[in-house]
């Protein structure tokens, strides 16, 4: 009897532990197919009857740029959550999840080499290898900015795997500068203005998305460990709570302050539904919203004083939510610029 009792317990404990990784594991196959979708499949919808033209290839290169935020959001996140969670005491920090960083840093890594690729044929999706002046790259502005975001995500991976992973923050932050750079040139009007919201922009994107992506990883690793974890897990995501409040305040601010530079006031209405951007933008707007109302779901949930950590549900909906926003952040800075009416 003593034999069978434990066995059957066993068996019974590793068959439903099976079945929730295995439906984890296909729900976020499906979550990124369904973000790749975006960038692939939005282009047609967003310019019909625009009459915008868009440069060939636009879908890869969204997806391409979706793969990049995404890399650069996985890594931030995890310094900015173990940074957090040394500030809670009595955290079990040794049972920490595995780090994503080095996975992220190699997508990172193929996502810029793509799009490098694309800037040496002229902004153009390459064909064959002899399309490619590599050598170009180094003599014009996207050009350095493109192998920079390639160097950057190679040396972010090897700082991932080294014994000083927090080093990988200088690299990361050399992507966000890039991309920053990049999406202002010198012939706009104000292209450092526009740089500097576009910085702080996709920091704050970054460190609220990864953020909150390691946090939820941070506390279903605490909570296998042991049942008082639950005290640090609800403490630790009132903190980042705190500092996602104000994330998203920086966030609202720089966005609305970008869109007005490239769509005045006076047609920012008719251009969010004439225009490629403007109705992709609207679809992001939307999407925030529905982000925002599940960050406030979930600080109302973390207020009840049982079960605190009931706020991970709608907090889990609100990743979700912030992964469609990154793919649909790639489409737009894929399609056409805004027309600035006078």
């Amino acid at each position: 009897m003593t034999l069978i009792r434990p066995t059957a317990e066993a068996a019974g404990a590793s068959g439903p532990a099976r079945r929730p990784a295995a439906g984890r594991a296909v729900a976020l196959l499906v979550l990124v197919a369904v973000a790749a979708l975006i960038p692939l499949l939005g282009p047609r919808s967003a310019l019909d009857g625009t009459g915008e033209a868009a440069a060939p290839g636009v879908g890869g290169i969204a997806l391409l740029r979706a793969a990049l935020f995404a890399a650069l959001c996985v890594p931030v996140g995890e310094l900015f959550a173990a940074r957090l969670a040394r500030r809670v005491p009595g955290a079990p920090l040794e049972h920490a999840p595995r780090s994503w960083a080095p996975y992220a840093a190699a997508v990172g890594f193929v996502a810029a080499l793509g799009l490098a690729s694309v800037v040496a044929t002229g902004n153009l999706l390459p064909h064959h290898l002899s399309d490619m002046d590599v050598g170009g790259l180094y003599q014009s502005r996207d050009g350095k900015l493109a192998l920079l975001e390639v160097n950057a995500f190679l040396a972010a991976g090897l700082c991932a795997l080294s014994r000083r992973p927090a080093a990988q923050v200088w690299p990361l932050a050399a992507v966000a500068l890039a991309e920053a750079l990049r999406a202002h040139p010198a012939p706009e009007h104000g292209p450092l203005v526009g740089s500097g919201l576009t910085l702080v922009h996709v920091t704050c994107a970054a460190l609220w998305t990864g953020g909150l992506l390691h946090v939820l990883r941070m506390l279903r690793a605490w909570r296998a460990s042991s049942e008082a974890a639950d005290a640090a897990g609800a403490a630790l995501l009132g903190l980042y709570a705190r500092v996602a409040a104000v994330l998203f305040a920086a966030l609202t601010a720089t966005g609305v302050w970008s869109a007005l530079r490239r769509m005045p006031p006076g047609t920012v209405l008719d251009q969010l539904t004439a225009t490629s951007y403007g109705r992709t933008l609207l679809a992001k707007l939307v999407l925030v919203t529905a982000v925002a109302v599940l960050a406030l779901l979930a600080r109302l949930r973390l207020r009840r004083a049982a079960d605190r950590l009931g706020a991970c549900v709608p907090a889990r909906a609100e990743v979700v939510a912030l992964g469609l926003v990154v793919a649909v952040s790639g489409l737009l800075t894929a399609l056409p610029l805004p027309i600035r009416w006078s």
